[in-house]
């Protein structure tokens, strides 16, 4: 990697941050980024939060980002969404970040015939809300997803989160989502065009095997394992039909090889 201009796309939880804590080292690897001049994002699937709401928190933990380091599920589906049809309108099910993401492409929320139902993650799923996308979606409204994960964390343990109500909502219409974040690479193809990065020049670091590794690969990225969050040990990815690049036991260990780009 030495000299050259190489981007660095990397998930937030169990890469940059565990259990509301920076992991060890995180805030010098993303500091030496930043002044060697990298380009770089950090990837969440979570579409609850805007990027200022992320790069607030990072800071209180010790991390000093910008928003526009940060990229989520619910930037990525609101570029898609505008990309299919500019200026649409949609039912959303989320919190803000989901919600400030569709406004800021142009489109309108609707409770009436919208082009799409799209839900994301909140902490307060509406039964009534999702009857309406039910209702929706079998009317004719396209059904889109933030993200697949099944369960997000809390202070007592998993709570339902996208994919266990994308799965309700499928099971009452028929009518299966079309996820947007990982492990679906056009997370980290919307995430490359944010930074006019290319894939042949661009690494993903990643704690999960299932949807980071997976998702790099997929969109022909160098990808590296850490082993600070899901994964905890080198043995458990090699249960996996596919390998990354390398496996590191923290983002620490990166640091001595990010040199200044040339030029």
């Amino acid at each position: 990697m030495n000299r050259e201009r190489i981007s660095w796309l990397m998930d937030m939880d169990g890469v940059i941050v565990r259990e509301d804590h920076l992991v060890p080292g995180a805030d010098r690897f993303v500091a030496r980024l930043a002044e060697t001049g990298h380009p770089y994002l950090i990837l969440t699937n979570n579409s609850m939060y805007t990027t200022r709401d992320l790069a607030l928190r990072l800071g209180r933990m010790g991390l000093q980002v910008t928003p526009e380091t940060i990229w989520t599920s619910a930037l990525a589906t609101a570029k898609f969404l505008a990309d299919q049809r500019p200026g649409g309108t949609a039912f959303a099910i989320g919190e803000a970040g989901l919600t400030t993401a569709l406004y800021e492409v142009g489109y309108t929320l609707a409770e009436a015939d919208p082009d799409y139902v799209v839900l994301g993650e909140t902490r307060t799923y509406s039964f009534e809300r999702i009857a309406k996308a039910i209702q929706l979606i079998s009317r004719g409204a396209r059904f889109i997803a933030t993200n697949p994960d099944p369960t997000g964390p809390s202070p007592n343990g998993p709570l339902p989160a996208t994919g266990s109500v994308a799965a309700l909502i499928s099971a009452a219409t028929g009518v299966q989502p079309y996820y947007i974040g990982k492990p679906n690479p056009l997370m980290i193809r919307s995430a490359l065009r944010q930074i006019g990065a290319h894939s042949e020049s661009t690494v993903m670091i990643g704690d999960r095997m299932d949807t980071d590794i997976v998702t790099g690969i997929e969109a022909g990225l160098e990808t590296i394992l850490v082993l600070t969050g899901i994964t905890e040990a080198e043995d458990q990815a090699n249960r996996f039909s596919y390998l990354p690049s390398r496996i590191v036991a923290s983002v620490a260990d990166l640091i001595d090889e990010i040199q200044p780009v040339d030029g």
